[in-house]
């Protein structure tokens, strides 16, 4: 028995010994285990007061909550919470609770905010092995946004106070002046009784409005780029079919018939369906917003066609003759002649039907074209309101008005010529000549 205790004491004895070269040697001690922290941070999360979004804007009311165990041997008779400059707990409440295990003991505690920290004394001091949750509700993190860290400090039942560790980061998103705006609306008496009137509050919503009309900005530039690079080919198409339909030859007339029947006389809705589901079943994969405007071209093409055909068949045929006397054949006399009178005479259709076409583009929203009624339905589904679509309604008005206002003094004017009303544009040079001259 006594041969294994001489070795155990030549080991410890080593152990001492080579523990003693290193420190004389190298300087190196050899770790001791450290007293454990009385606090550990777990977590720190903010989402916004209101429901209806997840991310956090700054400068504007937030809920953050903060999360930390009391570690063994010690109990924690304050917490204070530190965020960077510009943040601020002002106007806050906080919110305590403490769970030992699955059980969740009542602490009381006075929440004591001061720009950007806040002391949080509880009445009884957290036991060991208890975690603490601190919901604080209506602060707010630093308007310029970026990744922030809950940092801070917690007091022990001894009084000495010890640094917290940094929580994870919590990433803000910056307030923009838009967002500015709406925290003013949400500031204002006659904004809160508008929106208390049901009808008022789920249609013209002040606050959704503001915000409704940035986020759909996209959608309205992808509907006017859709539309306008529709029209071209459409007008193209239109006269082309336009002529084939006033041919002498029965086989051009019959494919412009058919052509135009078809596309006037079936559902736009229906065209789409067909074009975005039945062309890649064949085979043929074309980017969505590309197809839109396919689909737009062709099914407006339709109703061009008849508008010039109408235009073209309008004008006196003696026109024709006179072309024939001087020797023209019909071509030239169809380029010369007949299409840019029709053209003058089309225009105040033509734009009515570009409004229509406008508008139709918001039937592209039913197979996933990110347009402008697409934006609307996604943001009215997030919000639970329908204030988005007015929003929308009102980005359409934007186009169409204006040109409605132009048809009508298109067609005035137009009018006016045909009856000889007002001077022609030489008779009117020569008038201000005159007016000059005096």
């Amino acid at each position: 028995m006594q041969l294994p205790s001489k070795r155990g004491g030549l080991a410890h004895a080593l152990a001492a010994l080579f523990a003693a070269v290193l420190v004389a040697t190298c300087g190196v001690a050899l770790a001791t285990p450290q007293a454990a922290l009385a606090m550990t941070t777990e977590k720190a999360t903010a989402k916004p007061n209101e429901d209806g979004g997840s991310g956090v804007i700054g400068a504007m009311n937030t809920r953050l909550t903060w999360e930390g165990t009391v570690e063994s041997g010690e109990d924690v008779s304050s917490v204070t919470l530190q965020l960077p400059e510009g943040a601020t707990f002002d106007g806050s409440t906080t919110r305590i609770t403490v769970l030992e295990g699955l059980n969740r003991v009542n602490v009381d505690g006075t929440a004591a905010p001061s720009g950007d920290s806040i002391t949080v004394s509880f009445a009884t001091s957290i036991p060991e092995g208890s975690l603490l949750r601190l919901e604080v509700t209506d602060m707010q993190f630093p308007g310029e946004g970026g990744d922030y860290q809950v940092t801070g400090s917690y007091t022990t039942d001894d009084g000495a106070s010890h640094q917290l560790a940094a929580s994870p980061s919590i990433t803000v998103i910056a307030n923009t002046p838009l967002q500015s705006i709406v925290n003013w609306l949400d500031n204002q008496a006659w904004v809160e009784a508008w929106n208390s009137n049901q009808f008022l509050g789920m249609f013209f919503k002040p606050q959704l409005l503001v915000t409704s009309f940035s986020s759909l900005f996209p959608g309205w530039l992808l509907c006017l780029g859709i539309v306008i690079a529709a029209y071209p080919f459409a007008i193209a198409l239109g006269l082309l079919f336009s002529l084939l339909k006033i041919s002498k030859h029965r086989l051009l007339r019959a494919i412009a018939v058919v052509y135009i029947n078809i596309l006037r006389g079936t559902p736009l809705f229906l065209q789409i369906y067909i074009m975005f589901f039945g062309l890649p079943m064949v085979g043929i994969n074309i980017d969505n917003n590309l197809l839109g405007i396919i689909v737009m071209a062709v099914n407006s093409s339709a109703y061009l066609a008849e508008i010039f055909r109408a235009g073209i068949q309008s004008i006196p045929q003696g026109q024709y003759e006179a072309a024939s006397s001087l020797g023209m054949s019909y071509v030239q006399t169809m380029f010369t002649i007949i299409l840019p009178q029709t053209v003058r005479r089309v225009i105040p259709t033509v734009t009515s039907d570009f409004i229509t076409s406008f508008k139709d583009t918001s039937l592209l929203s039913s197979v996933g074209v990110m347009e402008l009624m697409m934006f609307s339905k996604n943001l009215t589904t997030v919000s639970g309101n329908i204030t988005p679509y007015v929003a929308a309604g009102i980005f359409y008005l934007i186009v169409t008005l204006p040109l409605i206002k132009v048809v009508s003094i298109v067609e005035n004017r137009i009018a006016r010529s045909e009856r000889g009303e007002g001077p022609r544009p030489k008779a009117k040079a020569q008038l201000k000549e005159a007016a000059d001259v005096q």
